[in-house]
């Protein structure tokens, strides 16, 4: 009795005096951040002066909005939250982009968010503005110091909300109170947050179960749930038993194994026939880790695969999401891995040995062989001067196994979700649904940084590139050797095939010029590279590799070999009533001269 309670005591730590700075740092710390993004400024440069003391790398942007990509991936990689800063007013405004998409991709994040001091709040003052109610709607939540004394506290709060509910959460902070001294403890994480959801509501698994035990075409979709709860393995196993298909949510290439006897490739827009044909006679649809995104289970290549008789079972760490999109007969709230060990332990005690379907098997790999070819067929389609889909194909060839790609948006960025596989989790990191340009490379730069040692890609359309070549000279000042593959069509290509298909190629706003960016890379430290063979970019890949430098592949390919519209539920043929317009009317098309 006396031994505990001296453990007791000494596991209670005692007050000690700091500034709130230090309380801030030392918060950070006990979080395990190693690497804060932003640009220096004064609102909290106070802060800013312990971080080299305390081991914590400050990686200084050039754009605010890189930032939170940066940090965004880094977590998606790491697993440990991001952590983003900037000046107050236009700092944290520009981070608006970046934080919106990593809450749509619920990757947890803090953004210390310095605002106006104390005694010059509403006095519309140099760079203040109102920056909690601009984020209410990107984050999960909004955090305000109104007292010095509970900054750690109330840092303590936003990691917890960030891991508890997997998104962005604002810590905003007057710029006078970084100074001063408090009073306070600083706690381990484990003492003031938990991150395990387990297994579910075990009545609602054991339906689960019953329902996959009687299913005759049962499909797995593994979303990044599963890679998050490092839940991978257990799917593999639950769709072993099941000898069941699995395919991989939108966007989520990662999360099941491309090699995998049972797995048939990502969904949603630009992604496998072979999983698409696979839920379409699915009577049975297991959703591990997915929200089954609205955008992400919309028809493809004139394919509506997504079943509508089917039985929906959806495992989500979020009450939210189950049941969001389409309907569901179970819904389990716990953890992807915690849940799919249940269901599989389950499965395998009702069920020890379950009958074989060779004729199922048989049809699950001749999918997946039909589509490989077609995927190669298509890229061995002549461009002018590469096709798009070959450089794609050349690329993926030429990638180590655990390379790490990141993707923007766009047309050919969204081409790569068909040509994407991979064996290990973590390794795909994608604009997804907020969709926003100039993602793929900042994004890159935080994954590097999250995993040092392996090869890291982004692919990046020309355009997106424009919004993202400056963090080049991050990539050269920090040493992050990044391989970006920008596909450079001249065009916003996305946007040219709307026009293509809906406007009679009339083309507003869509062709674009740009200077070599392989020479502006040059000039700015990287290394540069021009293709306009396809030959090329395999033999281009392995020399850059070897040399672990920043570099950009200028990829010149065909701006006429467009992938099909993103939004064709969205988008109609062009009416005009007006006489001035009528010629731009559909209808008037075939009568032009």
């Amino acid at each position: 009795m006396v031994k505990q309670t001296e453990e007791m005591e000494r596991a209670v730590k005692q007050k000690q005096k700091m500034t709130p700075s230090e309380a801030i740092v030392e918060t950070l710390v006990a979080e395990n951040i190693k690497e804060v993004y932003g640009i220096v400024g004064s609102a909290f440069m106070d802060m800013l002066d312990l971080f080299p003391a305390a081991g914590i790398r400050f990686i200084p942007v050039r754009h605010e909005q890189s930032a939170g990509h940066m940090a965004d991936a880094y977590e998606r990689v790491s697993g440990t939250a991001g952590v983003i800063v900037g000046q107050n007013g236009p700092g944290i405004t520009n981070m608006v982009t970046s934080v919106a998409a990593a809450n749509q991709a619920h990757s947890p994040l803090v953004v210390i968010s310095p605002s106006a001091g104390t005694n010059a709040i509403g006095l519309d003052g140099f760079q203040e503005a109102n920056q909690v109610s601009i984020f209410e709607d990107i984050t999960k939540e909004t955090v305000q110091v109104t007292n010095k004394n509970r900054v750690a506290d109330n840092l303590r709060t936003a990691f917890r909300i960030a891991y508890a509910e997997r998104g962005p959460v604002l810590f905003d902070i007057p710029r006078d109170l970084f100074y001063g001294e408090l009073e306070d403890v600083i706690l381990e994480p484990h003492q003031y947050r938990a991150d395990k959801r387990g297994i579910g509501d075990p009545a609602s698994i054991e339906r689960a179960v019953e329902l996959l035990k009687n299913a005759k075409k049962p499909v797995i979709i593994s979303g990044r749930g599963s890679v998050d709860a490092n839940g991978v393995e257990s799917v593999i196993k639950v769709a072993e038993h099941l000898e069941a298909p699995a395919a991989t949510a939108y966007m989520h290439n990662d999360a099941f194994p491309a090699d995998h006897p049972l797995g048939v490739g990502p969904i949603g827009y630009m992604g496998s026939k072979a999983a698409m044909y696979s839920l379409q006679e699915a009577d049975v649809v297991l959703a591990v880790g997915t929200r089954l995104s609205q955008f992400g289970t919309l028809p493809c290549y004139d394919i509506d695969y997504f079943p509508t008789d089917a039985k929906i079972i959806q495992i989500d760490i979020n009450p939210r999401q189950i049941g969001r999109t389409h309907p569901v007969e179970v819904g389990i709230i716990g953890d992807a891995k915690a849940a799919s060990d249940e269901i599989y332990r389950l499965l395998k005690s009702e069920v020890p040995t379950p009958e074989k379907n060779p004729a199922r098997l048989q049809t699950i790999s001749q999918r997946k062989e039909e589509w490989e070819q077609e995927l190669v067929d298509l890229a061995m389609e002549d461009g002018n001067p590469i096709n798009p889909r070959r450089a794609l194909l050349e690329m993926t060839k030429a990638m180590p196994e655990n390379a790490i790609v990141s993707s923007d948006i766009g047309n050919v960025s969204s081409t790569a979700n068909a040509y994407l596989k991979f064996n290990q989790t973590r390794r795909h990191i994608a604009a997804l649904t907020f969709g926003n340009t100039g993602f793929a490379y900042p994004a890159a730069l935080g994954a590097q940084l999250a995993e040092p040692d392996a090869p890291v890609f982004a692919i990046i359309g020309d355009g997106a590139w424009g919004m993202s070549l400056h963090e080049v000279s991050t990539a050269v000042e920090q040493n992050i050797p990044v391989v970006a593959c920008v596909f450079n069509n001249k065009s916003w290509a996305a946007e040219k095939k709307n026009q293509v298909d809906y406007y009679d190629d009339r083309y507003v706003g869509s062709n674009i010029e740009a200077p070599e960016f392989a020479e502006v890379a040059k000039s700015m430290g990287a290394l540069g590279y021009t293709i306009d063979k396809p030959e090329e970019i395999e033999p281009t890949i392995k020399e850059v590799l070897k040399k672990r430098k920043p570099a950009v592949l200028n990829i010149y390919v065909d701006g006429t070999q467009l992938a099909p519209p993103f939004r064709k539920d969205a988008l109609k043929m062009p009416t005009r009533f007006l006489d001035k317009y009528k010629h731009l009317d559909y209808s008037e098309w075939g009568n032009k001269q």
